[in-house]
């Protein structure tokens, strides 16, 4: 069976992957979104669907003042004798004073389900970054962290750490080494690190040797996945981990993105697969060196079906969907779903725009494709100051915006923009009272923003592109910019009032 790369495909980077039994499970980066750590399960390696996160009680983890792009960062999931061990950074806010408090540490949850619940995260007092677990033969257990692969001794229950730091493996002397995991196979310790920094030149360097601490080789076929094409649709390939299918084959799970209109990833950084190759010497390759692969062939396994590239919530349920996110802890005391508004969710608003931090309850939804419809019915009658709507949303700094909202006395329904300088009016319309449909069309780097009254009849509203400004490397900052574009739907104030915004369902239909 041939598959398309990315098998994991949008916001899903930092990929890593295990294998339990005939089940494979996988974990990404969520930066500044909860729940955080997203859960995926498959079982032929290609399709996914999320079954939880490792994080969903708001009070293990408060994300209300992260800036764009801190918070979670490349998490790993191992298995050990019952138990699931998922493992990530907390990025913190830059305060000024990393030399008394650092801005880096470590979470540690365990699970004896792979979805969770997760138990309530562990700190791990070590200022670095991508932690993995590898427990060796010898029952040491350690946690590997960057720069190259350093190691951090656990106790026992992987709840303290008991020495180290000590370095592993240097790395090559690329820069910006990170993502590392360390693997024993065939007598060989191999250390696997991300090397070259996380966009265009990402790659992976890989090194061995016959002790944990011993003296490393570096591998002659370094490096063993870098994209070395500028045209291709994938880039930044790198940051990847190793896994053994059931049938004995050996496979690559590693982070890309995919050029859109030019060098923007909207779509942000993704997961490939690409098969791995032990060769006769005692290295690996992968995809025979050639880089990431578009199409490929896939893994001998049954077929599993996944989620579709389109989405439809009827919020006709007691609980979100777990393909929902919401930008930073939402305040559930402003939430209702399908209680005071049968078959509805109901956002009230609360204190902040979306160019704030302090803004909640914005819910949205990873974009996968770079052409797809989004669509939700909505009612909302606001007062001044205070909004409801759709949104395509990449941080506070840069997003759209598509909703209702009260000038001069008059419902409107207004889109603006945020490109890093402020937000922009494109269109006002005076709109009435009841139900109505807002719509999103994205092809490539246009957007075009429409809506009906009776669900039937459209009205272009306007159209913005392009819409470079929603990726990592759309507008000239200093700020952080490592996520993707997520759409969805929000209320908002700046007024202090406590109003309702109901929305009946939320669809995406995607190419």
């Amino acid at each position: 069976m041939n598959y398309s790369n990315p098998v994991r495909r949008g916001f899903y980077p930092d990929p890593s992957v295990i294998r339990v039994g005939e089940d494979f499970y996988m974990v990404n980066s969520s930066f500044q979104y909860f729940p955080c750590i997203p859960i995926s399960h498959s079982k032929d390696m290609i399709h996914w669907e999320t079954i939880g996160h490792a994080i969903t009680d708001p009070s293990y983890l408060d994300l209300s003042g992260i800036k764009d792009s801190h918070g979670i960062w490349a998490p790993d999931i191992f298995y050990n004798d019952g138990t699931f061990y998922i493992i990530a950074t907390m990025r913190l806010n830059d305060s000024g004073e990393e030399k008394t408090r650092p801005s880096r540490q470590q979470l540690i949850m365990k699970s004896t389900t792979p979805e969770g619940p997760y138990t309530k995260p562990v700190w791990l007092n070590a200022n670095s970054i991508d932690p993995s677990l590898f427990f060796d033969d010898d029952g040491r257990k350690y946690m590997i962290t960057a720069r190259a692969a350093t190691a951090w001794e656990l106790n026992e229950d992987c709840t303290e750490i008991i020495d180290g730091p000590k370095v592993v493996w240097n790395g090559t002397g690329e820069r910006c080494s990170e993502g590392p995991h360390i693997m024993k196979h065939n007598g060989y310790y191999y250390a696997i690190a991300a090397e070259g920094g996380t966009g265009y030149g990402h790659g992976i360097n890989i090194a061995r040797s016959t002790e944990l601490f011993g003296e490393y080789e570096n591998c002659p076929y370094n490096p063993v996945m870098r994209q070395k094409d500028p045209e291709k649709l994938i880039q930044r390939a790198g940051h990847g981990k190793l896994v053994e299918d059931q049938n004995g084959d050996w496979w690559a799970y590693y982070l890309c993105g995919r050029r859109n209109e030019g060098n923007y990833t909207t779509l942000g950084r993704e997961t490939a697969l690409d098969p791995v190759r032990w060769t006769d010497d005692g290295w690996f390759l992968i995809n025979e060196g050639k880089g990431p692969s578009e199409i490929q062939n896939g893994p001998d396994l049954p077929e599993f079906k996944g989620e579709s590239k389109s989405f439809f919530d009827d919020f006709d349920h007691d609980s979100l969907n777990l393909e929902w996110e919401f930008v930073r802890n939402p305040d559930y005391d402003y939430i209702s779903l399908n209680k005071e508004k049968e078959c509805c969710l109901r956002l009230y608003t609360t204190d902040g725009n979306l160019s704030e931090l302090k803004a909640k309850n914005t819910l949205v939804h990873r974009e996968a494709e770079f052409k797809y419809r989004a669509e939700t019915k909505m009612n909302f009658d606001p007062d001044d100051g205070a909004w409801a709507g759709l949104t395509c949303y990449y941080s506070t700094a840069t997003y759209i915006r598509f909703n209702i909202a009260m000038s001069e006395g008059k419902r409107i329904l207004e889109l603006v923009i945020n490109r890093n300088q402020g937000e922009e009016l494109v269109n006002k319309t005076e709109i009435p009272d009841g139900w109505i449909n807002l719509r999103v069309d994205v092809d490539g780097q246009k957007r075009t923003f429409s809506y009906s009254m009776d669900g039937e009849n459209y009205i272009e509203a306007g159209t913005v592109n392009p819409c470079i400004f929603l990726c990592d490397e759309g507008v000239p900052t200093d700020r952080k910019r490592h996520t993707g574009t997520m759409v969805g739907v929000f209320a908002g104030t700046d007024s202090g009032k406590r109003i309702p915004a109901d929305f009946d369902w939320f669809k995406i239909d995607a190419e």
